[in-house]
């Protein structure tokens, strides 16, 4: 294996794939030969162009930020001698490659694949057949809790398991996210995962049940059911005989073969490092370019990530209005920021750092690549739900329970999610951990489905694709991924306004 990887020709620093030593030497492709002039930790980058204070520090072929200082040939390039050039609300212009995106276009839908799924009644295809509980309130959280604990002796037939869906709010909330909190909670309700669900709520609360169901719509009464708990007696024996009915209505589906086209992947990261950007993401992205040409549908997300890298975004807009659509979002997430006093690049974590991300362009140009190469076709508020075949762009913070639950609420039936650092934490759909590199994937076997840092041992984009695929498939006709095996199960909604 090499030592290190310049990823784009125009780059001036490369990526150490193993912690290099003051006096190690690597040669270059065009036969320079760099001295490291310190420790350099595996995922960080070294210099291999003598830079001057405010040179721009190239990475991916793009600035990540500029020089603090001068850096001379050897040196470790990283949160001490380099700074953001990130700003505030900018004008942008659609530049599109209009031959390459109408190509692109036209490529969609043209391959077959297919997995085992769920049918429901109004079309939608569910990977998983559970029983979930959705409080309208988090008053009632331990309550659901219980219910499922409980419930989950009677499961049969089908059913995967009973799933309490936990989260704080549903009261004492204003404006925005009130209604947030109605749009996602009735996203989730007619989710196709969930062959049934109870509607748990207390009563007195803002989003009581009758208030949340005209967000619902009609439902199947045999599988979606209500429980008031202040109208109830004794709401345990009332909740476990409603998902008694619910369990007996939903054992009997059946999978059946299902053309890739119904299938709709979440991308996300989290505790990403030095090597997200070049083996688990541009693997996602190819992975999402593989569903699109099923006639599939892709989410990307984490709009804070795209910052530094959205003119990439941009340009493979289908056309001027979803241009508008996404520059709107940006500037609109970038305003979201600067009214609540903090700065747009206050980002990356320090796990992300520790694993050698600089800046914040250096983050999301690593994190854009999970959208692969095919055209942006829309553009989605948060908790809106897609109907549009592609490449789908949601407004969510990067937040990781934030931003998958986005994602399930959208639509997502899985949630691909790429990682350095590893994370054992779920959404409310299956969420499959793909490691950037072997030690996070040898370390945590118990949290990683996939090793992506395969590549780093030589193994080809093109064979993990088809691995990975192939594994997605699986997985969608039923094989459990870890966070399942282990029971885990989250779900977090954005918060945004003032708490009463």
């Amino acid at each position: 294996m090499s030592k290190f990887l310049q990823i784009h020709p125009d780059d001036n620093v490369v990526v150490c794939l193993e912690a290099l030593n003051a006096g190690d030497k690597i040669t270059l492709s065009d036969g320079r030969e760099i001295t490291a002039k310190e420790e350099i930790p595996a995922g960080h980058k070294i210099a291999i162009k003598d830079l001057s204070s405010n040179d721009n520090v190239i990475k991916y072929g793009y600035a990540i930020g500029h020089a603090t200082e001068d850096i001379s040939i050897g040196r470790w390039v990283h949160t001490h001698d380099i700074k953001t050039n990130l700003e505030g609300i900018l004008e942008y212009k659609y530049e599109p490659d209009k031959a390459d995106i109408d190509r692109k276009i036209s490529q969609m839908g043209t391959k077959k694949a297919s997995f085992k799924g769920f049918v429901r009644k109004n079309g939608k295809v569910g990977i998983r057949n559970e029983v979930w509980i959705i409080p309208t309130v988090g008053c009632v959280n331990n309550i659901a809790t219980s219910l499922a604990k409980e419930a989950n002796a009677y499961i049969k037939g089908s059913v995967d398991e009973v799933v309490a869906f936990t989260h704080n709010y549903g009261c004492s909330q204003t404006g925005d996210d009130q209604e947030h909190t109605r749009v996602i909670l009735s996203d989730l309700i007619n989710h196709p995962n969930a062959g049934g669900v109870l509607v748990l709520g207390l009563g007195c609360e803002n989003s009581n049940i009758d208030v949340l169901k005209p967000y619902i719509g009609n439902v199947d009464e045999s599988r979606v059911k209500f429980l008031v708990c202040q109208k109830s007696d004794d709401e345990m024996e009332d909740g476990i005989n409603l998902l008694k009915e619910i369990i007996e209505a939903t054992s009997t589906d059946e999978r059946e073969e299902v053309d890739a086209s119904k299938l709709i992947i979440g991308l996300k990261c989290g505790g990403s490092d030095g090597f997200s950007g070049i083996t688990a993401n541009p693997l996602v992205g190819r992975i999402s370019d593989r569903i699109i040409e099923c006639g599939g549908t892709s989410i990307l997300t984490e709009v804070p990530e795209m910052f530094g890298a959205e003119t990439i975004l941009m340009n493979r807009c289908k056309d001027e209005a979803t241009f508008t659509d996404t520059v709107n979002m940006i500037n609109g997430f970038k305003e979201y920021f600067t009214k609540q006093g903090e700065p747009i690049y206050e980002n990356p974590s320090p796990g992300n750092k520790a694993g050698g991300i600089t800046t914040l362009e250096d983050k999301s140009l690593g994190c854009t690549q999970k959208s692969g190469d095919y055209p942006v076709m829309n553009v989605m508020e948060y908790g809106e739900r897609t109907d549009t075949t592609g490449l789908n762009l949601l407004c969510a913070p990067g937040n990781d329970l934030c931003a998958a639950t986005a994602l399930a609420s959208a639509g997502a039936q899985i949630v691909l999610f790429t990682t350095g650092r590893g994370t054992p934490f779920a959404c409310p759909v299956p969420t499959m951990k793909i490691a950037s590199n072997n030690t996070i994937a040898d370390k945590k076997s118990n949290w990683i489905d996939f090793r992506a840092g395969q590549i780093l041992e030589g193994k080809t984009f093109d064979e993990l694709t088809d691995d990975l695929f192939e594994k997605i498939l699986r997985t969608a006709s039923g094989e459990k991924l870890k966070s399942e095996e282990a029971g885990f199960h989250d779900m977090a909604i954005w918060k945004r306004g003032v708490t009463l």
